[in-house]
């Protein structure tokens, strides 16, 4: 949004300095990207006047010239046709920089005659496109600055103009009136109220407009009149001046100024040339397919359902957006349709960017106008109009209503406080907002037409606040709520997870985060893949399933280290998997795969392929590290996916199962890609129980100082009875002195017999209080003895 200081001024009272009014603006939420200001650019050049010239000795079009400056009499050789003796100029003396010419100016010699500077046009210092001669003036003293010339005489050729960014949520800073309006309300100036008087129409206007049913609500309201008798040519020079500092070319009087009701107070509006339209106007929407060449000279196809302005010919304007070539203004015209209407904001965007138009009109219109300013922007254009070109108008025609915007939010002023952190009286509060345009009765505010992003009462607050200048906002550090040590801020389930990942990091795995979504025939392979989980609009075919398992993501990132060529893996993640498409349907896991060799080759043979007790020593350690209890179970029947004869289950109880670890199952790893034998394991960590009281130490050491006593036993059992099976039966015959038992040997075949093994065990007996003597542990070792035959049908082996 780019308007002048001048412009400015028009609506503000002030006597604020540029850099004032630009911080004020960037601090107010209106960011200032540029500020042109001509005296900056000009402040060097110097009023010189011609005392003689003559033709130069070698060219014909060439004069040298003989100029009075303020550092005494110089020569100077130009080319333009009014350069003779007894003007007044510009002078441009050697070291200068021309920023019409873009080069700095030197001393030199043209056909052999030096020359020291030049004489300058308008063109040549950004004035004007003007260049067939250089500036004349018709007054100045030899030595003055030129910008203090212009500044008296022609203030419009030194106008400062700023450049904001308007942000969406802010379409009332599109005009210069609501910028005016924000500067007011933080107090850099006072707000110039302009009265307006409805202009009384002269005659009825020949032209009926209507809305369409179906385009009601994309066109609320649409007002205009006629005009005749219009004089349309050149506007006035400080019309001209003002949309030429904001880049914006004059046109014609009629056009030059609907840009200016576009910049000056947001109000788009559009003119017809009334000779040109025939029959009464329609708005309505397009069929599809229909043409229309608009005022850039460009034919538009018009898509089914965008609204369009028709007369009896068909479309004569792109709604909201632009007019049409056939029905525009020239120097010819004479009387003038003058339209003022309020467009959906919704629909004018979908029109603009199928058609691919960029225009000041939809701009504004599809960022949100003032719907209550429509009819009166009306009134002051034609007053506007009437002023510069003449003419008789006629009485207003109105095609449907003003849409209600009406709303009001409770002011609550110590919301500012708590939201903001700011101290701001009362009263204060309630001046800025009368200030901004708001109504207040009591401790409702009333939203003003033109402010259609305050939503609520927070909205409220953010205004008082962005007045005052978040500035003066001052850090204060925040209070404690307790004394002494602040409580835990992370939750049991965030504590496991953080210690899982150091743990698991420190066995040697590398940490990988993949996606939670993945492809179907991966996500059915670990039990998933149904509609449940399926994704309603995936971004690809690859990320079409919710993950109902870490494991996939991790096998296909081992998948591409193994195509490029990195065999040896060990991967885990920590994250979410997914059970159902439902909130709630999910549970976090603790995954890790391992793959290839412990390690690179060595002579001594410590290298070997990774097996499904590296998986389970790992998943033990995370299971330890994160407070599961030492004691658990190892089952069988675990999940598809997994070898069904190497891999096991850890629970507490046959129906309580805190992880799984084992070999990946053949098929899978041929379905994944994946080269060799995997193992891996996976755990829940909310299955596990939570400490019953919850302790800021570690519990007190329990050791005892005695002896310990390992005994062996071998047992003849059926080859189909498991290890599991005799261990926990032996651990069972007396849990307060058996430590430990584990499997240290099994034979198969010899004197044992078909369908016989011997399992050999190590059981570690602790007491607590005495020495063991040896009928004691003859005690344990028959319980033990009895426990086992009972639950393996076994016998001790001899």
């Amino acid at each position: 949004m780019k308007f002048t200081l001048s412009w400015l001024k028009d609506h503000l009272d002030t006597d604020a300095s540029v850099a004032e009014i630009a911080d004020t603006l960037t601090d107010l939420g209106l960011e200032v990207e540029e500020i042109v200001n001509p005296a900056e650019r000009l402040k060097e050049f110097t009023i010189g006047k011609v005392v003689h010239a003559e033709k130069h000795p070698d060219a014909d079009k060439l004069r040298v010239c003989k100029v009075e400056t303020d550092e005494g009499e110089m020569q100077i050789i130009c080319g333009a046709p009014n350069a003779r003796e007894g003007i007044t100029v510009v002078v441009c003396k050697p070291g200068m920089y021309v920023p019409g010419l873009d080069i700095t100016i030197g001393v030199g010699k043209i056909r052999g005659v030096e020359s020291y500077g030049m004489m300058a046009s308008e063109r040549e210092l950004e004035l004007s496109d003007e260049h067939d001669g250089i500036i004349e003036l018709p007054s100045g003293a030899v030595g003055d600055k030129f910008i203090d010339w212009l500044a008296e005489n022609d203030p419009s050729k030194v106008d400062t103009m700023i450049d904001i960014a308007i942000t969406p949520n802010r379409p009332d800073a599109l005009g210069v009136f609501g910028i005016a309006r924000d500067l007011a309300a933080r107090g850099l100036g006072t707000l110039k109220t302009h009265d307006h008087t409805p202009v009384p129409g002269d005659f009825p206007c020949p032209i009926n407009v209507t809305i369409d049913q179906d385009t009601a609500d994309g066109c609320p309201l649409f007002t205009g009149r006629m005009i005749r008798g219009v004089k349309n040519g050149p506007s006035p020079q400080w019309l001209q001046d003002q949309l030429k500092a904001i880049g914006l070319r004059p046109i014609s009087a009629l056009v030059d100024v609907t840009n200016y009701f576009t910049y000056d107070q947001n109000r788009p509006l559009h003119v017809f040339d009334m000779a040109k339209v025939q029959g009464d106007l329609r708005v309505h929407r397009a069929a599809g397919g229909e043409k229309l060449v608009a005022l850039d000279d460009k034919e538009y196809t018009l898509g089914a359902g965008q609204m369009v302005i028709s007369d009896d010919n068909g479309p004569e304007s792109i709604a909201g957006i632009m007019g049409g070539v056939a029905t525009g203004c020239t120097e010819e015209t004479v009387d003038v349709f003058l339209e003022s209407a309020f467009w959906d904001h919704v629909q004018i965007a979908m029109t603009g960017r199928a058609l691919k138009i960029n225009s000041d009109a939809r701009y504004r219109f599809e960022r949100g106008v003032d719907p209550e300013f429509t009819i009166e922007g009306l009134e002051r254009a034609t007053q506007m109009i009437l002023d510069l070109c003449g003419g008789e108008p006629s009485d207003v025609v109105i095609a449907g209503d003003v849409p209600s915007h009406h709303r009001a939010y409770k002011l609550d002023t110590d919301r500012v406080q708590s939201l903001v952190g700011m101290d701001i009286p009362e009263s204060e509060q309630r001046q800025t907002l009368t200030r901004l345009g708001f109504r207040l009765e009591g401790s409702m505010a009333h939203v003003p037409s033109w402010r259609p992003d305050v939503q609520g009462e927070a909205d409220l607050v953010e205004e008082v606040a962005r007045i005052a200048s978040l500035t003066k906002l001052k850090g204060k550090p925040l209070s404690r709520l307790t004394d002494g040590i602040t409580s835990a801020v992370m939750t049991p389930m965030q504590r496991r997870q953080q210690m899982a990942r150091r743990t698991v990091a420190a066995l040697g795995y590398n940490e990988c985060v993949t996606y939670s979504f993945i492809d179907q025939p991966s996500a059915a392979l670990f039990g998933g893949g149904d509609d449940a989980s399926m994704l309603a609009n995936p971004i690809s075919s690859e990320m079409s399933h919710m993950r109902p398992d870490l494991l996939p993501g991790l096998l296909q990132a081992a998948a591409r280290n193994q195509a490029r060529g990195f065999m040896d893996l060990a991967l885990f993640e920590v994250g979410p998997a997914f059970t159902g498409g439902e909130p709630g349907e999910q549970v976090t896991q603790i995954s890790g795969i391992l793959i290839g060799r412990t390690g690179p080759k060595d002579t001594h043979g410590a290298s070997r392929p990774v097996d499904l007790f590296d998986a389970k020593a790992d998943a033990e350690a995370v299971l330890s590290a994160i407070g599961a209890p030492a004691k658990v179970q190892i089952l069988r029947d675990g999940a598809a996916w997994w070898h069904p004869g190497r891999h096991g289950r850890i629970c507490l109880g046959p129906k309580k199962m805190l992880g799984v670890f084992g070999e990946l199952h053949p098929k899978v790893l041929a379905e994944m890609d994946i080269k060799g034998p995997a193992v891996g394991f996976t755990i829940w960590p909310e299955e596990i129980p939570l400490p019953r009281k919850g302790k800021t130490t570690r519990a007190a050491l329990n050791q005892s100082d005695l002896q310990a006593v390992e005994r062996d036993f071998a047992f003849v059992v059926d080859a189909s009875v498991e290890a599991l099976t005799l261990v926990n039966a032996a651990a069972g015959a007396d849990k307060a002195l058996i430590e430990d038992v584990r499997v240290f040997d099994e034979f198969i075949g010899g004197s044992l017999g078909e369908g016989k093994k011997s399992l050999a065990i190590t059981v570690r007996l602790q007491p607590k209080d005495k020495t063991l003597k040896e009928q004691d542990i003859e005690a344990v070792s028959d319980k033990i003895i009895a426990k086992v035959t009972k639950a393996t049908g076994g016998v001790l082996r001899g």
